[in-house]
């Protein structure tokens, strides 16, 4: 995992982990590499992976039995498709939407846009 430097490493490990849920690489009931293994994968502190995994089961994505490891929680996905979409549609969208009047692009600019992404 390359990290970059604007945003905090066990944010970007949160984003990494939902990543690996919504793209069913990492299923509801799933267990998930624990704290020192993933610390180890991944080259971080492991209390890093530790901040991450808390986060996580504060929001319900994650739960954790006691000596046995940390498991995707029920619900996991559309938790995180909801934030994920509430984060894109107040912080992402606007700015995208001011970028493209600065720039002087149309709504048929961003058709043409996706229309290229699928092929």
């Amino acid at each position: 995992m390359n990290f970059i430097e604007d945003k905090a490493i066990y944010l970007q490990i949160i984003d990494y982990i939902c990543e690996q849920i919504l793209s069913s690489r990492w299923k509801v009931g799933d267990r998930i590499l624990s704290v020192r293994e993933f610390g180890a994968a991944l080259e971080v502190n492991p209390n890093t992976v530790l901040r991450s995994y808390n986060e996580l089961m504060d929001r319900e994505i994650l739960y954790n039995k006691r000596g046995i490891g940390y498991f995707v929680a029920d619900g996991a996905i559309q938790k995180i498709r909801t934030e994920q979409k509430h984060y894109f549609l107040t912080e992402e969208c606007p700015k995208f939407f001011k970028k493209m009047q600065l720039l002087g692009l149309s709504f048929q600019d961003l058709e043409t846009c996706i229309e290229s992404q699928k092929q």
